[in-house]
């Protein structure tokens, strides 16, 4: 969360495998993907730096941590209101696969 609200791209990478892939519904909006998923780090780093240029004011709140085998999901408050994202971990504790959800 420190990291997504210093809105710092490298600092936000840093915790991501090369291979990272991710799913959202907001993909499909913000770069037109219609499968709602990216796969590299640099294809999501290029997602990411394009949301925070459209949305300045981003900004997450922490509401809990759920905590699963190589996974965590992050409940939170955003810009969209509650969401949760799962994040799956390799051996080198990188994030190797996300899945975003938001609230209607």
């Amino acid at each position: 969360m420190d990291s997504w609200n210093s809105h710092d791209l490298s600092r936000i990478l840093s915790h991501y495998s090369d291979e990272f892939e991710m799913s959202s519904p907001v993909i499909i909006q913000v770069v037109g993907e219609p499968s709602g998923t990216l796969k590299g780090k640099d294809a999501v780093g290029a997602y990411w730096a394009k949301a925070l240029a459209l949305i300045p004011e981003l900004r997450f709140e922490l509401i809990t941590t759920l905590i699963g085998v190589n996974s965590i999901t992050l409940y939170y408050q955003g810009v969209r209101g509650s969401a949760a994202e799962v994040f799956h971990f390799g051996p080198d504790k990188k994030v190797t696969r996300a899945y975003a959800h938001y609230a209607p």
